[in-house]
């Protein structure tokens, strides 16, 4: 790369400087500006014990392109992969992703569902028992473990919701457990998660007409478009599989992603102003420590420009990873923690280890409140200035003597706070999260400070009525947002014995003077009283009387 030293006011020092910081990680090419980005490939068509499939090959063919022409790191594409070979893809994939900042897996092949639980299928399977898919698929679980190494995008994109050939002939183990006919919707519980169906929960994907089913064909066109937010992009990608199938396919897509733009390609830089100032070079340093997105690119750029504007907005934007990199950890650590007490419970161990693990999820709990709170307070303290910039634009204190007509658009002011999110303290969530889930009817008796056994009681419940998946052990700030967001009542009222429902209260049960309320809560004809039998009992007659002597309805009788 050449650089053309203009008259900025820029000193050669400085420039020197801003050189040797940036430029192994900025400036060397194209590919080293961008964050790593590693992906597995996997299009199984000739199956063993089904009919072969067409299109899987093809499309997995046509995504590897895609990801070439991206230039992702790596790209590891697979064809026909048996169980073990399916597993072992899955593991050295695994290692591929540590240290990643992006990666995904892609499947396109038969897909199936079992008691509520997504599984991929291996050319080899067989499948004759529901029980087999354990065994012989790998479940969706597997392939997010996969991606979890990844720090800022966990991505799974199956296409494998294909009318299955294997449920239609498999024997039930036991009569309650479904086998459904596509794939079943799932939340994305784990941070910086994306998964994407190609088809809802219930359905199935097309093949469609053309070399590459409509699904494939529309990732191919968005997903890799340089600046789009990944969010955005499938829903393009829905809108084409809707309209090429005539509404008959509707993608399906959960996430669980933060508020910024998440994109697999970078949108390109802006050409550098031939006439610009030292503002608009420390803006262009900037941006590109923007696109590279790690804590060593801030560092870097603080480095080379100590004081400024930028250099505020760049300090705010390192303290949010540090803050996001706390909280995920913070996270996982309570899981841990609340696993263990639970399975220490569960395993009836003695009271002193119980109580050790207890008070460890405690703490662990605290320290992730901590972290979510600190997590919030980063995230205001960069839109704080970010709204700095934007209404005191640093360019005026290096204005040139001369006037001139600005060469550079000012920074688009930082978009408003979502309404929705919450920023409560995060000492005050688990109060905050039980107060809304009684105003929804899902929580009974007192509110408590503490996150205990009837806050995860109520939030369960939420999650049966709401159809959410929100982790009861712990209250969060996404699941305060989506309790409120609900306007009215989610629970159903539950009302003691002698009572019935009558909107949002209990009333009691008022059965007429004939009647007897019954166990099911209805009034029922009371019963005719049993005719009332008087016992008798025999005692000795009186002196000179030779007969017998009974008490009956309290009179004496002597034959």
């Amino acid at each position: 790369m050449i650089f053309a030293v203009l008259d900025l006011g820029i000193s050669m020092r400085r420039l020197a400087a801003l050189v040797a910081a940036l430029l192994a990680i900025c400036f060397a090419s194209p590919s080293a500006m961008a964050a790593k980005r590693v992906a597995l490939v996997i299009g199984n068509s000739n199956y063993q014990n089904a009919p072969a499939l067409t299109n899987p090959a093809n499309d997995a063919a046509a995504i590897t392109e895609m990801f070439k022409r991206a230039d992702f790191d790596v790209i590891d594409s697979r064809r026909d992969l048996k169980s073990q070979e399916m597993r072992r893809a899955l593991r050295d994939f695994g290692d591929k992703a540590r240290g990643a900042d992006i990666a995904v897996v892609y499947f396109a092949g038969h897909g199936l569902e079992v008691d509520g639980s997504n599984y991929v299928v291996p050319v080899d399977a067989v499948l004759e028992r529901d029980a087999d898919a354990e065994d012989e698929a790998v479940s969706l679980n597997r392939i997010l473990l996969a991606v979890e190494p990844a720090t800022h995008l966990r991505l799974v994109i199956l296409d494998a919701c294909r009318d299955n050939p294997f449920a239609k002939k498999m024997k039930r183990t036991l009569a309650s457990r479904s086998v459904g006919r596509g794939l079943v919707g799932v939340e994305a519980n784990k941070p910086n998660t994306f998964i994407a169906f190609a088809a809802k929960e219930g359905s199935t994907a097309l093949d469609g007409d053309g070399k590459n089913s409509p699904f494939s064909a529309a990732l191919i066109k968005h997903l890799t478009t340089p600046g789009l937010d990944i969010r955005k992009a499938f829903g393009y990608v829905r809108d084409d599989v809707m309209s090429a199938t005539g509404n008959q396919q509707e993608p399906y897509t959960t996430n669980s992603l933060g508020g910024n733009d998440v994109t697999l390609v970078p949108a390109p830089s802006a050409p550098l102003p031939a006439g610009g100032n030292a503002n608009t070079e420390i803006r262009r340093d900037y941006e590109l420590a923007e696109r590279v997105g790690t804590r060593e690119a801030w560092d870097s750029f603080v480095a080379a420009h100590p004081t400024g504007f930028y250099t505020d907005l760049a300090k705010a934007q390192r303290n949010k990873l540090a803050a996001e990199a706390a909280q995920v950890a913070a996270t996982e650590k309570a899981h841990a923690a609340a696993d263990e007490q639970a399975r220490l419970a569960a395993e009836g161990a003695r009271a002193s280890e119980q109580a050790r693990a207890a008070a460890a999820s405690k703490a662990a709990e605290a320290e992730r409140l901590a972290a979510e709170k600190a997590k919030v307070e980063a995230e205001q303290a960069k839109k704080l200035e970010e709204a700095k910039i934007a209404q005191s634009p640093p360019a005026k204190a290096d204005k040139p003597a001369e006037p001139a007509a600005p060469v550079v658009a000012e920074l688009t002011p930082p978009a408003a706070p979502e309404a929705a999110r919450s920023t409560a303290p995060a000492q005050d969530l688990p109060r905050l999260l039980q107060s809304e889930l009684r105003r929804v009817g899902c929580k009974t008796g007192d509110i408590d400070s503490e996150w205990n056994a009837a806050a995860r009681k109520a939030l369960s419940s939420f999650n049966d009525h709401a159809g959410t998946k929100f982790d009861v052990k712990l209250a969060s700030l996404d699941a305060l947002d989506a309790v409120k967001a609900r306007a009215g009542r989610v629970c159903p009222l539950d009302c003691d014995r002698g009572f019935r429902a009558d909107g949002d209260r209990c009333v009691k049960i008022t059965c007429d003077s004939d009647q007897v309320l019954g166990p099911n809560g209805t009034c029922r004809p009371r019963p005719e009283r049993a005719p009332k039998v008087v016992a008798h009992r025999e005692r000795r007659s009186p002196a000179g009387h030779g007969g017998r002597c009974f008490v009956y309805n309290g009179a004496s009788v002597c034959e």
